[in-house]
């Protein structure tokens, strides 16, 4: 008895022509204010999340983890996003401040990749964004041990439940455990969708102060 695969078949030639055409997307000459203009698209297309993107690291091993992260901002000097500095990412970044990002917009059919060495942000920076969060986040980041064994869900729900006992009515301060990290991309990659798997792709390389482009085989 044959069983029902469960990956999706290749498209077909018919659906390949049905593929929207997008034209040139490649219109600017400077990556950050590229991804900028695909950013703002993705946010009016995306029905969920569009700065989720997947942060790869490395173990002491070597060996690689990834898993998705939130965008929180985007400037000349990098990427920033937060986390609990004892969890996995922040461990891994501590022994080794290198980085992989890529974003994927299905709706829109785009990724943008990027690489680059990561640093942590300053005290004052992570001390606005957290003040920003919702105050069950706030408590959440002192009740949890992120990526540490956890004996159950109730472990979980009595930490919570402790720590906005200890803070009551009062304001919840950052934890030195909770910040943020910068990627400063080296490299940056576009990849837009094209019939037939023969897909456009323009990579940049940082040079010195500006970037030199080139274009890729699919």
């Amino acid at each position: 008895m044959s069983r029902k695969s469960i990956i999706p078949p290749s498209p077909s030639a018919e659906a390949y022509k049905a593929d929207e055409d997008q034209g040139e997307v490649f219109t600017r000459e400077d990556p950050l204010t590229l991804f900028a203009d695909w950013f703002e698209l993705a946010k009016k297309k995306e029905p969920n999340d569009a700065n989720a993107m997947a942060l790869a690291t490395v173990d002491a091993e070597g060996l690689p983890n990834v898993r998705m992260v939130l965008l929180k901002d985007i400037d000349a000097a990098g990427l920033t996003f937060f986390t609990n500095l004892d969890s996995a990412k922040g461990r891994e970044l501590a022994a080794n401040a290198k980085a992989a990002l890529c974003f994927h917009w299905k709706s829109i059919r785009r990724s943008v990749r990027f690489r680059g060495r990561v640093a942590p942000v300053t005290k004052e920076e992570a001390d606005a964004y957290f003040a920003t969060r919702a105050r069950a986040s706030q408590i959440g980041a002192w009740a949890s041990a992120q990526s540490r064994p956890m004996a159950g869900r109730f472990a979980l729900e009595k930490a919570v439940a402790g720590e906005a006992a200890r803070f009551g009515l009062g304001q919840v301060p950052r934890p030195d455990h909770w910040s943020g990290f910068r990627l400063t991309p080296s490299e940056i990659e576009f990849w837009v969708n094209r019939p037939f798997r023969l897909h456009d792709r323009l990579q940049f390389t940082r040079a010195g102060d500006g970037w030199t482009a080139r274009r890729l085989y699919p």
